[in-house]
């Protein structure tokens, strides 16, 4: 007996060969986040006041050039991050700047990207003075095999490198690697939060000093204190190199 459905051209649903997914999903995905970065950025910057209210939807769709759908998710990550809120009968408000999140890894750098950069830098300056020398001390008394291999790494690479690119990202292992050497998993996000942001900070240090390497010495220092697990030594010799980075910042 003859299928009446392979005589007219129609294939069963079981023959018919499988249509890939869509890719709408990553598309959608990846337009949401450049609109959360942009208004982000506009908020950020001052383009939007604290307290003030965005414009409406259909103006910010056309601003950005996408469908509602991706504006209401680019609005849901900025919620999410404390830049702004939605109030029924009022619209979407900017938040006061004590309610930013500014310890998302996201906004800190979108901020680093429109603060004024001395500010800005001396800020990021003071937080790591607050934090990397007693990290120092800790990673000296506490460091286990596997965390000090990675630290050692990173200081051969150190003096290894030969230019800032290779100096940078070795500085920058060097610095994290102390954070995990602490043996207290609360230290390890913080080292991922300021990352970014920090490399950017490692890269001008590198830039403005005579040569890129010039603090190499007082690399060594932290990081022998730490292999000999002298916990004072380590605390002063981070200090004094946070020093030679305050300097080149102020200068």
């Amino acid at each position: 007996m003859i299928d009446n459905r392979a005589r007219s051209g129609i294939v069963p649903p079981s023959q018919r060969p499988r249509r890939e997914a869509p890719r709408r999903t990553a598309i959608q995905h990846d337009l949401h986040g450049r609109v959360a970065r942009d208004l982000a950025t506009a908020i950020l910057r001052g383009d939007y006041a604290p307290e003030s209210i965005l414009p409406r939807e259909a103006e910010l769709m056309d601003a950005f050039g996408v469908s509602r759908t991706v504006l209401r998710e680019a609005l849901r990550t900025l919620t999410s991050k404390g830049l702004i809120e939605s109030r029924p009968r009022v619209g979407t408000r900017v938040r006061a700047r004590a309610a930013w999140n500014l310890l998302d890894a996201d906004l800190l750098e979108w901020y680093s990207k429109v603060a004024p950069p001395v500010e800005f830098a001396l800020k990021l300056q003071e937080m790591r003075e607050m934090i990397e020398p007693h990290a120092a001390a800790l990673a000296a008394a506490s460091h286990a095999d596997t965390t000090f291999a990675t630290l050692d790494a990173a200081h051969t690479a150190m003096v290894a490198a030969r230019n800032v690119d290779e100096w940078v990202r070795a500085d920058l292992r060097f610095h994290l690697s102390v954070l995990a050497a602490c043996s207290n998993e609360l230290l390890v996000p913080l080292g991922t939060l300021i990352e970014r942001t920090l490399e950017g900070q490692l890269r001008l240090n590198a830039k403005r000093a005579d040569v890129f390497n010039a603090s190499l010495a007082e690399h060594t220092a932290v990081f022998v204190a730490i292999r000999d697990r002298d916990a004072d030594a380590a605390r002063s010799a981070m200090a004094a190199l946070l020093g030679v980075t305050r300097g080149r910042i102020e200068a």
